[in-house]
């Protein structure tokens, strides 16, 4: 008669246990990279044909906190936390109306420090919702104040006039003129890519927000090999795609490093909702409507110049599960009931 193993005894000495002492232990790393995805359907489906080209999602919702955010969380603190202006006592003060908001204050919590959120009247309640879940407390800024989403400047404005009237009381992590915000990729995505990819990486693809993830990436790969071609994907004028910016809006932005990327594209808003439906049916990624934006810009690419060979990666930001109300505005047949 046989006896099946203890299951403990059949456990190998050195397999990941998956077992931390903190969440903050599951941000990425080399050791610890968010994956790569290879996307197939959704060039098949757009006629692409491309048989020694290779092009992955880097799926940034992952991150503990469920965006690419959450990388530059952790580096804004942590260097808030070198210049000696976390004490215990200071609140993390940022202005803020999605994710880099989100992230700040699950890292602050987990750390133990309090967050104050200064936020556009017209956020979605979701995410005003989510920050108070975190343990943030929040500040409106009224509707004729608010920027729009992604745009800094009365938001930065007004932290700042905080900062001087309550000197001591808060320390401004300052995503859009932190250059800890694009340390963080330099540091990790940018390495990531590059071991994941064994150095076969020939293009990049993201788009625009505070601008930290497209240029701390790209200045470690073009560090690297110098050829790697960075697209930046960029939405149309008036589009409704959260947490990203046109090129008209990048003027006054302190972090945009254009020297390491190679081309803009254009999207159409509407077109990056069909094309993260394409990401979702062909591919089983959830993607949000941002990556839904540098899909369709990826696709247009590799359409326009049929490379014979190489390898691209694209970084999805954040999923759909965010954004339905989003998602149901631009393709309604989603709540009819039927698939088309």
């Amino acid at each position: 008669m046989t006896t099946s193993p203890d299951p403990a005894q059949s456990i190998a000495v050195d397999a990941p246990t998956r077992v931390h002492e903190s969440v903050l232990e599951l941000l990425p790393g080399l050791d610890n990279p968010t994956p790569l995805v290879r996307v197939r359907g959704s060039l098949d489906g757009a006629g692409i044909d491309l048989p020694e080209y290779s092009l992955y999602a880097k799926l940034e919702w992952l991150n503990p906190f469920g965006s690419v955010k959450d990388r530059i969380a952790a580096s804004l603190i942590a260097d808030l936390e070198h210049r000696g202006e976390l004490d215990g006592e200071q609140a993390i003060l940022e202005p803020t109306s999605g994710n880099t908001g989100l992230a700040l204050a699950l890292v602050a919590a987990a750390k133990g420090y309090p967050m104050h959120a200064i936020v556009p009247e017209k956020a979605p309640l979701t995410k005003k919702a989510l920050l108070r879940l975190a343990g943030a407390t929040l500040e409106t800024l009224p509707r004729d104040a608010a920027p729009a989403p992604g745009h800094r400047d009365a938001g930065v404005s007004h932290a700042s006039g905080k900062l001087e009237a309550e000197p001591g009381r808060y320390a401004f992590a300052n995503q859009y003129a932190n250059d800890a915000n694009i340390d963080a990729h330099f540091e990790s995505t940018g390495p990531e890519i590059w071991r994941q990819t064994e150095g076969r990486i020939t293009h990049l693809f993201a788009s625009l927000g505070t601008t930290g993830t497209i240029v701390g990436t790209a200045r470690y790969l073009k560090q690297q090999n110098p050829d790697v071609r960075v697209v930046c994907v960029v939405p149309d004028a008036d589009h409704d795609v959260p947490g990203v910016r046109t090129r008209a809006q990048l003027a006054s932005d302190e972090l945009l490093d254009e020297s390491v990327i190679d081309e803009f594209i254009e999207v159409e808003h509407t077109v990056a909702y069909d094309a993260a439906l394409d990401a979702a049916r062909r591919d089983a990624l959830l993607a949000g409507p941002s990556a839904g934006l540098i899909l369709e810009g990826a696709r247009r690419v590799l359409k326009r110049d049929a490379p014979e060979s190489g390898c691209g990666v694209m970084i999805f930001c954040d999923d759909a599960l965010k954004y339905i109300d989003h998602f149901l505005k631009h393709r309604p047949d989603l709540a009819e009931g039927t698939t088309p």
